[in-house]
């Protein structure tokens, strides 16, 4: 049973018991993300993430790192582009050293000007980690274009530039501007009891704002593109992608079961045509991203230059069948078992539950039962699946990113237009 409390400052608490576990899984999740930036301080949320574990006034990294340790659990954070999150995983009986740890890092962090140069560093080696990774690389250079002048464009790390201008009093600003209570949720799951943990945070959160700053945020626009990123690389590296759907659209069922027909498991089309007939890719498959206002639907695949505009036109076949021939009720079945399955399986992991619980309240403000889940899935149709499809794949929304050796040439007369 999920229990909720919201204390008298509006930090929210969630909790789900699981009485057979033997761990607990703590997370503070912020309602920021690279979104909420402005240009010139792109990366600031990501590095502020990073700051977080470097020292508090009772703790040095290698205390906080050490401490963690001391008890065989894990601390982490991660940022996106709209949320934040920090959270560890303990034995049950560490409850009370996870929130007090969580409270000091987001409480009580130093931001040491030593610490901070030195993380600047290897937040650099970061970016450089990811221009090195060509498939991360041509992720970030499709929404670059994608969501061209837009927030939900920028990369969540920043930029060599962005994050070389960040200093301390910027970020402090940020923090005590987007870190208010009213901001943030702190979800449980594991073996624990809600009015315990309710105790622990409002004993150990009491110092960090009651109140954020509010960010105004402009919905995105997407246009038709076609990019190439020429890179001296093994293989072409093909993002071809549409506007999708925001977190709170009724269609987000129907969209997760066209996603795993189209490219979502081994059994998927794109699989299947690109990798099993064609052989022409070792990786290929399709996801859907999510915002509170837009989305982006992308497919994707890595193969030889010479293959690159086969593999292009294979990708484009398999949308255009979605969008004109009904699926087969065997193919349908076959998706929503998929999904209902995947589902319960993650529910297997403490953090699993933990996430799910936070994105609900976060951008759906409610808990979504299982239940509720599941027979949405199930309920989905073929007439349904044809209709988004539709819906979807339009022509101006349509952006085709390419990095590697790629040959234009082969492109040249590429157009692909939905009847």
């Amino acid at each position: 049973m999920v229990q909720r409390t919201t204390l008298a400052n509006g930090l929210s608490v969630l909790t789900e018991c699981l009485t057979e576990s033997h761990s607990v899984s703590l997370g503070v999740w912020v309602k920021t993300g690279s979104r909420h930036e402005t240009a010139p301080v792109s990366g600031i949320s990501h590095f502020i993430e990073h700051m977080l574990f470097k020292g508090t006034g009772r703790r040095s990294a290698h205390d906080i790192a050490k401490e963690i340790d001391s008890v065989g659990g894990i601390l982490n954070g991660f940022t996106s582009q709209e949320s934040s999150c920090y959270y560890v995983k303990a034995l049950a009986e560490k409850l009370p050293l996870a929130v007090d740890l969580l409270g000091d890092l987001l409480g009580h962090s130093r931001f040491d000007p030593e610490e901070i140069e030195k993380e600047r560093r290897v937040i650099v080696q970061e970016i450089a980690m990811v221009e090195d990774n060509p498939e991360e690389y041509v992720h970030d250079m499709f929404i670059h274009n994608f969501w061209e002048g837009h927030p939900l464009g920028r990369p969540v790390i920043g930029t060599r530039q962005t994050v070389g201008g960040l200093n301390r009093e910027q970020m402090l600003a940020f923090l005590g501007e987007r870190y208010g209570c009213d901001n943030l949720v702190i979800v449980a799951v594991g073996q624990l009891d809600h009015e315990q943990l309710v105790d622990l945070v409002a004993a150990t959160f009491s110092d960090l704002p009651s109140r954020s700053v509010g960010v105004s945020q402009v919905s995105p626009r997407v246009g038709r593109s076609l990019h190439f990123s020429h890179r001296n690389l093994e293989q072409v590296h093909i993002c071809l992608g549409f506007e999708g759907l925001p977190h709170t659209s009724e269609d987000r069922y129907t969209l997760n079961v066209l996603n795993t027909i189209l490219g979502g498991n081994m059994s998927s089309r794109l699989f299947q045509t690109v990798r099993e007939e064609l052989g022409a890719a070792y990786s290929v498959y399709s996801y859907h991203n999510a915002h509170v206002d837009s989305g982006a639907l992308v497919l994707y695949a890595a193969t030889s230059t010479d293959d690159s505009r086969r593999v292009t036109d294979a990708m484009f076949r398999e949308l255009t069948r979605l969008a004109n021939e009904p699926v087969s009720e065997q193919e349908l079945n076959s998706a929503r078992d998929y999904l209902n399955g995947s589902l319960l399986l993650s529910m297997e992991s403490s953090d699993s539950r933990m996430a799910r619980l936070a994105n609900n309240e976060l951008f759906l403000g409610r808990t979504i039962p299982m239940a509720e889940s599941q027979a949405r899935i199930s309920a989905v149709t073929a007439d349904d699946i044809h209709r988004l499809a539709r819906s979807l794949f339009r022509n101006e929304t349509l952006n085709l990113q390419l990095v590697g050796g790629v040959d234009e040439r082969q492109f040249a007369s590429f157009d692909p237009v939905f009847n």
